[in-house]
């Protein structure tokens, strides 16, 4: 379906506002509410998306239960650096990647096809430990544009007071690739060693990579692109979806060229504090990477280790859920957020002081749910920089690489001769939560004190020409 032009999109959008209020299926609120339930079904294939995206990223960490580094004869710290080489990719790549789809307009076809070539990458992985490396470099590289574009196709669409929990919907792939993910692969490494000659950890590789190309060519066919010129949107819909962002203070696409969005977002010093909070926030959530070799320390053999990782990541999810719809109906982030981090301490200090079974078992839960309180920053991350398409693009592109600088350096955080207590690893990440958690505040008091501002400026102007913001317009903290 072709996109209106700006005279007919604002006829269709002054005759959307002046609905009659007693055309009940043609009233505003209705039509809005099935926009945003159409909008929510389409998007929701990014979840699948993104299982497929973090299950490609994290086998590495299930083979390593069954024979991966005998394989390949790793030595020292050559696990945590195939780790660590797959965010070199991010780091290199995010930005350019988001900058490109700003410009190409088509999230339908530019994040299946990452996922294609990152599927085929996985499948045609050689089993050596150079090979590996090569293969985890490049796949940082197929891989790293599709979270920042995920992230920036939801914020083209939804409210600021929608995103928080839309955000946990799309990205609740990481619960549920963590969860499920090491139920899969407890049955591929139990069931398929041998099978044709190969490790079981290769044919992880194998089956996972193939379901990834698989299911992004469905994608193209589902997934939406933006307000304007998606195509299977009515006329109606079309102006609907554009100008409920409007009246949000979300900007329309097309005033800013990308290189202006690039400018104008490594000139606002809010994206590289945000950036560098993000850093240490990564590291302080980087046992996410070694889950299955911190469950491994309760004892049990591989099938049982890994079964036991999906009941935290189980609990994680409906955390995520309640908390960020919370966080969405009170439009507060940084609070929520907060208690997350705090719930996430206290369960590294469990595990620093003891190692009961129970007890580390139950701190695993607590270590869990912080996801929720990082899916609530994306939201806030998103309202934050929510006025030009061009400049938001950027942001979440430059807050998610310089994130990733946190899971290198994480990756060396859990070498095994700190283990089995990890008790070092459980200190790094309790000082990096520290330093985030500051960070994050101070971001928080300096928006406290800006809406106030705003709310003076709007207060004294005598002309909406003079205000800076649209007028109502809130930062959400």
């Amino acid at each position: 379906m072709p996109a209106l032009s700006d005279t007919e999109m604002g006829g269709t959008i002054d005759a959307i506002n002046d609905l009659p209020t007693d055309v009940f299926y043609h009233d505003r609120n209705d039509l809005e509410k099935r926009l945003v339930r159409k909008l929510d079904l389409r998007l929701s294939v990014i979840l699948v998306l993104y299982t497929l995206n973090m299950i490609d990223r994290s086998n590495v960490s299930n083979a390593r239960l069954q024979g991966f580094e005998e394989d390949l004869h790793l030595e020292g710290q050559q696990y945590a650096t195939i780790l660590s080489i797959l965010y070199i990719g991010f780091i290199v790549i995010e930005v350019p990647g988001n900058m490109f789809l700003h410009w190409l307009e088509r999230p339908s076809i530019f994040i299946p096809s990452c996922m294609i070539v990152w599927g085929a990458i996985s499948v045609s992985i050689d089993p050596s430990y150079t090979g590996v490396l090569v293969a985890r470099l490049f796949l940082g590289f197929a891989e790293g544009p599709f979270l920042p574009g995920a992230l920036f196709l939801i914020s083209g669409w939804y409210k600021r007071d929608e995103l928080a929990t839309r955000t946990a919907l799309v990205s609740s792939g990481i619960l549920l690739s963590a969860a499920f993910g090491s139920l899969f692969a407890s049955g591929i490494l139990q069931g398929m060693q041998g099978v044709l000659g190969q490790a079981a950890w290769r044919w992880l590789f194998y089956i996972e990579g193939g379901i990834t190309i698989l299911v992004a060519i469905c994608a193209i066919f589902v997934l939406p692109d933006f307000p304007h010129n998606t195509r299977w949107l009515t006329p109606e819909e079309r102006a609907l979806a554009i100008s409920r962002l409007e009246e949000d203070g979300v900007g329309k696409p097309g005033k800013q060229s990308t290189m202006q969005g690039l400018w104008d977002a490594v000139s606002d010093w809010k994206v590289w504090w945000f950036s560098v909070a993000f850093m240490f926030q990564y590291i302080a959530q980087c046992f996410f990477a070694y889950f299955p070799t911190l469950c491994a320390t309760l004892g049990y053999d591989t099938t049982t280790t890994l079964l036991l990782c999906a009941p935290p990541w189980a609990f994680a999810a409906i955390v995520a859920f309640a908390l960020t719809w919370y966080s969405d109906k009170k439009q507060k982030r940084y609070k929520y957020y907060l208690v997350s981090n705090a719930f996430g301490t206290l369960a590294y200090i469990i595990s620093i002081f003891t190692m009961n079974k129970a007890a580390r078992y139950i701190s695993m839960f607590l270590m869990a749910q912080l996801i929720a309180g990082y899916l609530v920053l994306w939201g806030w991350a998103n309202n934050t920089f929510a006025r030009e398409p061009a400049k938001r693009a950027v942001a979440i592109a430059l807050m998610n690489a310089m994130g990733q600088i946190g899971n290198i350096v994480g990756s060396y955080a859990w070498p095994l001769n700190w283990g089995p207590t990890y008790r070092y690893s459980y200190v790094v990440s309790i000082a990096a939560m520290a330093v985030s958690t500051v960070m994050f505040g101070g971001m928080y008091v300096y928006l406290k004190h800006l809406n106030e501002q705003i709310e003076r400026d709007e207060r004294n102007a005598k002309d909406v020409k003079e205000l800076h913001f649209p007028t109502g317009f809130r930062y959400l903290v």
